[in-house]
């Protein structure tokens, strides 16, 4: 067996270096029909005297080895491209020659020929992007030859049939294949070779003798498929949908709640507190007030990240006039080093310094402790990849404390300039979800002509304001050409009207954000409390909520989509059971994981502190 675990684990490896996926998804055929051709190697486990009634030998035949063909015409069923099934129906070699034997002075020398037709249906399984895929079921063996040749010395040869042969043998069989495309993608005849390696086992050859045979199958399947009815329904069923915003805001006054990421990071071989972070003096602190940052003038209103940031940066200094305000509360600082917990102290009595020098908060208010790594790390055990980003996350001081009040989320004013609400949604899908690309030709009223794309994603969302320009409202003639996998054009047309609001809105949003540690070191079961008893009373009847998750670079693209839009789904299922428990009428929702999409990340993912902030759900309030 361990021959048979070895050849399947080459197979593996190999399929992994191969290219994971097509560039262009090729249409695949529902049914395919073709031919296989392999090679046996049969491996015999057995104990008996007797071959026939009148044939007999002094010592038992225990094992033997030995090489069959097989040949077979196939028929594969692939109604999707995970799931399937597959038919073979041909010629199965079992024949092989078993290990000598001696007894009573008397050397036995034992071949058979054990050939079958062979039934074997299976089902078929292709887990990955790459084409690797298993196959599992029954084999059902119908015996068409049971001969022997039997040598003994001294005695000489003879020949004859084994007796007592099942005539209908039931097995299993389980194997993996890969397969090889030998046609241009958008031919519509598309012809695979498919190299395979099987495993058989089951009922032995003989029905009162015992005679196991274990067969290992190497081959190499042909097959044939006609695309072309696939294509056609999935032209047929193509849809393009636009969905846009009855009014584009001009702008919005925005109220949010921003949480306060409890960290402050150090650069390599540093003690000293980064110049990013604003730093004052005694005497500036002694004016220093937390309010100051929250209402801005006007001409900081706009550039959300920047906003944040500022406000960010200032952690030690709201920390700093929150210890002044709050007399009895106490905060312990946790600083990580990889250098050791020495190191990591260090870190964390430059903070403590900071406040008592510039704000004098007494020092045993101030409790300090080192660490190799923080409470939850970024660097993940046996990670090796993108290191240079998740090192510098863990060179840290966390600032913990048992008065909430310390820690608690600050209020920002701002204008939002694009708000996610006044995007235009484009959305393209068929049955098979077979495009390679797909762009927008976008006509206004005075024939002026916008190209947009190409796109590769089932959904895009671009600002409205983008699409209008320096216009006030416009009608658009919409076509959509989607590049399909045989490299064909489809086109769509479709027309759209956009307005863009002529004042400000009044009634100010709402936005919250809910953060999380390195990939899934949170769940947004964690905010629940926060999102049923802070966010959901702030939300007016009749108002829209939109939810978008983001994620980080680090890490699979892949991942990171899905991580995002799982969370913000969550998060909609969150707010809207509290929603209901109060009552609340005629909510919309619009959900959305955009990964680490850098068009739409809130922050930059450069410093530690941007990634932290980009691992968020974010939950617009827009009211009615």
């Amino acid at each position: 067996m361990q021959i048979i675990k070895t050849i399947l684990t080459l197979i593996i490896l190999f399929a992994s270096t191969t290219c994971w996926g097509q560039e262009i998804k090729r249409i695949q055929p529902v049914w395919w029909f073709g031919g296989a051709l392999g090679g046996n190697i049969n491996i015999y486990s057995s104990d008996f005297k007797k071959l026939n009634s009148s044939t007999s030998v002094p010592s038992a035949f225990t094992k033997g080895s030995g090489l069959g063909i097989f040949v077979s015409p196939l028929v594969e069923y692939k109604p999707d491209p995970v799931w399937g099934g597959q038919l073979f129906l041909g010629f199965d070699g079992r024949g092989g020659s078993f290990s000598d034997t001696r007894g009573n002075d008397t050397t036995s020398s034992l071949s058979s020929s054990m050939n079958y037709i062979t039934l074997e249906p299976s089902i078929r399984y292709t887990p990955f992007e790459y084409p690797l895929y298993f196959f599992a079921g029954p084999r059902i063996g119908f015996n068409v030859a049971k001969s022997f040749t039997l040598n003994q010395t001294p005695g000489g040869e003879k020949k004859g049939d084994f007796d007592n042969v099942r005539g209908t043998a039931i097995g299993g069989q389980i194997g993996a294949g890969y397969e090889f495309s030998l046609t241009k993608f958008d031919a519509d005849w598309q012809v695979i070779a498919s190299p395979f390696l099987s495993v058989h086992f089951g009922q032995g050859p003989r029905s009162e003798e015992n005679w196991g045979i274990t067969t290992v199958r190497a081959g190499l399947a042909l097959k044939f498929g006609n695309s072309l009815d696939v294509k056609t329904k999935v032209e047929k069923e193509v849809q393009f949908t636009i969905r846009a915003p009855r009014i584009i805001p001009r702008e919005r006054k925005v109220e949010e709640t921003f949480p306060l990421r409890n960290y402050v990071f150090f650069d390599k071989d540093s003690e000293e507190i980064p110049s990013r972070y604003v730093r004052l003096t005694y005497e500036s602190a002694q004016m220093f007030q937390e309010e100051q940052l929250l209402e801005p003038q006007p001409k900081d209103l706009t550039g959300r990240s920047r906003r944040q940031l500022t406000v960010y940066h200032n952690i030690l200094n709201i920390l700093g006039d929150r210890l002044r305000k709050y007399t009895r509360s106490s905060v312990t600082l946790i600083g990580s080093s990889e250098y050791g917990e020495s190191a990591g102290k260090e870190l964390a009595e430059s903070v403590k310094r900071y406040l008592m020098v510039v704000f004098g908060i007494e020092g045993e208010r101030i409790t300090t402790r080192g660490s190799v790594k923080p409470t939850i790390p970024s660097v993940q055990p046996g990670a090796t990849r993108e290191l240079d980003l998740v090192i510098p996350e863990d060179r840290r001081v966390e600032i913990t404390s048992s008065s909430s009040e310390l820690l608690e989320p600050v209020k920002i004013i701002s204008l939002q300039e694009d708000p996610m609400d006044s995007d235009v949604l484009f959305s393209v899908s068929s049955s098979d979800d077979y495009f390679a690309s797909w762009s927008l030709i976008l006509t206004d009223e005075s024939g002026k002509v916008k190209q947009l794309g190409p796109y590769a994603s089932r959904q895009e969302r671009i600002p409205g304001k983008l699409i209008l320009g320096d216009k006030m409202k416009q009608t658009y003639k919409v076509v959509f050409e989607g590049s399909t996998s045989d490299g064909k054009i489809i086109r769509k047309e479709d027309t759209m009207r956009l307005i863009m609001s002529d004042e400000p809105e009044e009634a100010p949003g709402f936005r919250f954000s809910i953060l999380f540690e390195f990939d899934q070191s949170k769940t947004v079961a964690t905010y629940e409390r926060f999102l049923t008893q802070t966010v959901a009373p702030m939300i007016p009847d009749g108002s829209s909520i939109i939810i978008h998750g983001h994620t980080d670079i680090i890490g699979e693209e892949s991942h990171n989509l899905a991580l995002s839009r799982a969370r913000a789904n969550e998060t909609m299922a969150v707010i809207d059971k509290a929603l209901q428990r109060l009552g609340k009428r005629n909510i919309s929702y619009d959900t959305y994981g955009f990964g680490e999409d850098i068009r739409r990340a809130p922050f930059d993912n450069n410093l530690p502190e941007e990634r932290f902030y980009n691992r968020t759900v974010i939950i617009d309030i827009v009211p009615e």
